[in-house]
């Protein structure tokens, strides 16, 4: 919010000293004695010419336009005090300030096919998401680039592109393995650049059941910090416990991670989501810091797309 201006007043008192305030009178006496000068005569008085009448028409139109600078007046000083006391957001026409957030499209869910439920339903206990992946995945925000090569073939990834999100070849072969072990059905993903430089990434992985997902994917993924398989770029990472709970989503598993200091040219921060037989993984890297608001609400909104 911007603050009002305080216009601050200065005087020159060179300029205008002080007069000397007298219970007598206003004037101003000069106290200074003239020259002596010869008196003369004094002349007879002149009678005082006869006073002209005023126009009270003029006299009522100063009084009208004296009461109605005072009044206008008022109500500009009122009008100043309210927009001073009012948050920026009661102000029509005056926009509130940026806290960060992204500029996404309006957002709807993919249509199910006949007679499929949603992942939650009581009649889907495999939590199965019955609408196309790839429909579900999060649309980048205006303005941002996307990343063609998260595309894939046909919207798909192959496992070998998503391994490669992870720093060390030991846990790159280990978790392809466990990935393959638990029925790994297919991998939809999308990135993007904004324009102050941040990095997404968002991948949705589809395996056969939600307990596939909860027991030996996301538990064994996110049981310890660090997590079990190092994010490249992000060496020691601690719990965001800063993740506003109201920003999670009912019915969702979320786990999140953001990279401490001192850490290098840029800041990782990511998440790790189940909602039934989906595991997401969310990626944000931004030179300088990952900011945490864009971040909090691309998970957010990631989990109402699949939750």
């Amino acid at each position: 919010m911007t603050e009002p201006q305080q216009l601050t007043g200065v005087e020159d008192a060179r300029e205008a000293p002080e007069a000397p305030e007298t219970a007598e009178t206003q004037d101003v006496t000069d106290v200074t004695a003239p020259p002596a000068v010869p008196i003369a005569p004094v002349p007879a008085p002149v009678p005082a010419p006869e006073p002209v009448p005023k126009d009270r028409r003029v006299l009522r139109a100063v009084l009208r336009w004296t009461a109605a600078v005072v009044v206008f007046a008022a109500v500009g000083s009122g009008a100043a005090y309210g927009i001073v006391g009012m948050e920026r957001t009661d102000v029509p026409g005056l926009a509130t300030e940026s806290d960060g957030r992204w500029a996404y499209p309006t957002l709807v869910k993919p249509p199910l096919p006949s007679g499929s439920p949603g992942p939650f339903a009581e009649t889907n206990p495999a939590g199965t998401h019955h609408a196309d992946l790839r429909a579900l995945l999060l649309p980048a925000p205006e303005g941002a680039t996307e990343n063609k090569a998260l595309r894939g073939s046909d919207g798909w990834l192959t496992t070998e592109d998503y391994l490669a999100e992870f720093e060390q070849k030991e846990d790159r072969e280990e978790l392809g393995q466990k990935l393959l072990d638990h029925g790994l059905r297919h991998i939809a993903a999308r990135g993007w650049t904004t324009r102050d430089g941040t990095r997404t990434r968002v991948y949705l992985l589809q395996f056969n059941t939600a307990a596939v997902v909860d027991k030996l994917i996301a538990t064994e993924a996110v049981a310890f910090v660090p997590p079990t398989h190092q994010v490249r770029g992000a060496a020691e990472v601690e719990y965001d416990e800063a993740f506003p709970e109201r920003a999670t989503v009912s019915g969702v598993e979320q786990t999140s991670y953001a990279e401490i200091k001192p850490y290098g040219p840029e800041q990782v921060r990511f998440a790790h989501i189940a909602v039934g037989d989906v595991y997401a993984v969310i990626v944000q890297s931004r030179k300088g810091a990952a900011l945490a608001v864009p971040f909090q609400q691309t998970v957010t909104l990631q989990s109402q797309l699949l939750g």
